[in-house]
């Protein structure tokens, strides 16, 4: 009956009333897309409620000389609305001098410091997020990160209401975000890779992580669409997405497949041939919520979580950490910064408003898009998940300099080295914080029983959001001195991130090349054999 209890509580409440209803339950493969469905919608808030501190910064600080005229947000509007000198706008209460404490000679190291709170509270908070994800009920865990999220992002964007000028204001707000926004990523991967074994992982996981990009270019045409009626607004709305996915989260999400009877893809028993078949599957399924009445029990739980040293020790997880963490470096300064950069630099001798660059930026990441797609793709295709993460941080680093130098001669311009760019940066980190990290988290060393799925993502995100975090803090000061030196850092740490993963990229590349040798060598041994036997014959 305890049992019975457990597996009733283990049960998200929305599939509960769904059953009721209907009377029966859903297929495996309904259930996977209904999982793949809810953190792609989860995460979509995740980014999108991340995405408002870079649309407002030209707002809090500024350009001393230069003002807009507003319009409708792209693509309702315009994508791009020429600046005039001397004009006037009232995006928020004295938009000529700015919002204090941000408006100063020190505004972007003081927007710098607000990104490196909230992204260095992230990455702390994301290695006690790892391991309590494998520990308590992701579902809930997850749940509970959205909606204080959601809470905390409305909260800084009421400062703006409540007329606060205090910068320890907005840098606790950012910093109980970050902690609350540590729960996502590794909850989500781990759910995925609950659900989904490892064939064709790559590009599964390449399509359900367009949903950083669509994050991305969700929150910024949310906060731009507002922001004419004060830059609070601009983080109130999204925090309200994130806040209602987490409901959603809460009603619908199940977050193993053994809550709803299904035997999990990544345990040892699954290898029998006769429970790979959806349809078979589904017989169990139904054969176990008829004579429990709809209690399915829980099965697996008795799965210890692995320690974040244990974790550690699984081959492949540090180098794979390490090069995330300069991945993320450049990831994260585009996130941050391009609608910034873009606001204050000319565009075939015209200037964006700042709506306008934040409209904009979003085209990077439907660059995102597309090549966190390809590199999932490339990575199943080729079974070298090194070799495709290295090959496109390499890429990356022509595709940043040719933006640099010609992405201000015209629009098309700007707008084609944009998203070739966004493509090289965002490909190896989609690849790096999905696939790779469910690979990991389910490796062979772990033999099947122990729950390290969250651990080992929390421990590579982790490591990687401390890059995300340097990044942002370091162009604030850079930018002061020059572009150029904001893209020579991009320029190191896209570098740096490829030279990381040598030593895999070699043990893969000599791993195929073994294989190849010893198949060309079974098949001169075959067509030699050939002979001998006709001549028995």
């Amino acid at each position: 009956m305890a049992e019975n209890n457990e597996s009733m509580n283990a049960n998200p409440p929305g599939i509960l009333l769904i059953r009721s209803i209907r009377r029966k339950d859903w297929s495996l493969k309904t259930y996977k897309y209904v999982v793949l469905l809810i953190t792609f919608i989860a995460y979509t808030s995740y980014h999108a409620s991340r995405k408002p501190s870079s649309i407002v910064k030209s707002v809090l600080h500024p350009h001393p000389f230069l003002n807009e005229t507003v319009t409708n947000p792209w693509p309702i509007g315009p994508l791009f609305i020429k600046r005039e000198l001397l004009g006037s706008i009232d995006l928020g209460k004295s938009k000529k001098e700015g919002w204090e404490p941000f408006n100063g000679e020190d505004g972007t190291s003081k927007l710098g410091e607000i990104d490196v709170a909230f992204l260095a509270c992230y990455s702390m908070g994301m290695y006690v997020a790892g391991h309590l994800g494998d520990s308590l009920d992701l579902r809930l865990f997850l749940a509970t990160g959205m909606i204080g999220s959601g809470i905390f992002v409305g909260l800084f964007g009421m400062g703006y209401f409540w007329n606060i000028h205090a910068f320890w204001f907005y840098l606790v707000m950012q910093m109980v975000a970050g902690l609350f926004q540590a729960t996502g990523w590794p909850s989500v991967v781990a759910v995925i890779g609950n659900w989904f074994g490892k064939r064709k992982r790559g590009l599964i996981m390449g399509v359900w992580n367009a949903h950083t990009s669509v994050g991305n270019i969700s929150g910024s045409l949310m906060a731009a669409a507002v922001l004419e009626y004060g830059w609070g607004w601009s983080f109130i709305v999204p925090g309200s997405f994130i806040l209602l996915a987490g409901i959603m989260v809460y009603l619908l999400l199940p977050a193993y497949p053994e809550d709803v009877g299904f035997p999990c893809p990544n345990q040892p028993y699954v290898d029998d041939p006769s429970k790979n078949n959806d349809e078979e599957a589904q017989i169990v399924k139904e054969n176990m919520a008829v004579n429990a009445q709809f209690n399915v029990p829980r099965v697996g739980l008795n799965r210890t979580s692995v320690g974040l040293c244990d974790a550690c020790l699984i081959p492949g997880v540090i180098p794979f950490a390490l090069c995330l963490f300069f991945s993320k470096l450049v990831a994260y300064t585009f996130l941050y910064w391009l609608p910034f950069y873009l606001s204050q630099t000319a565009i075939g001798g015209e200037y964006v408003s700042v709506k306008s660059a934040g409209n904009l930026s979003a085209l990077f990441d439907v660059g995102g898009i597309v090549g966190g797609i390809l590199a999932g793709h490339l990575s199943d295709k080729l079974d070298a998940r090194a070799t495709t993460a290295a090959s496109f941080m390499y890429a990356a680093i022509p595709s940043m300099l040719l933006y640099r130098k010609y992405g201000g001669t015209s629009r098309f311009m700007n707008i084609l080295l944009m998203m070739i760019a966004g493509l090289f940066v965002n490909g190896p980190y989609a690849l790096i914080t999905t696939a790779v990290s469910a690979d990991l988290g389910t490796h062979s060393s772990l033999k099947g029983d122990s729950r390290a799925l969250a651990t080992v993502t929390a421990i590579i995100d982790g490591t990687g959001s401390m890059g995300a975090a340097l990044g942002p803090l370091l162009t604030g000061f850079l930018s002061s001195k020059g572009w150029d030196a904001v893209f020579i850092m991009l320029v190191v740490g896209a570098l740096s991130a490829g030279l990381l993963l040598s030593r895999l990229v070699l043990s893969e590349l000599s791993e195929k090349f073994s294989k190849r040798l010893a198949c060309e060598q079974h098949n001169s041994e075959d067509s030699a054999s050939q002979p001998l036997l006709r001549e028995r014959r």
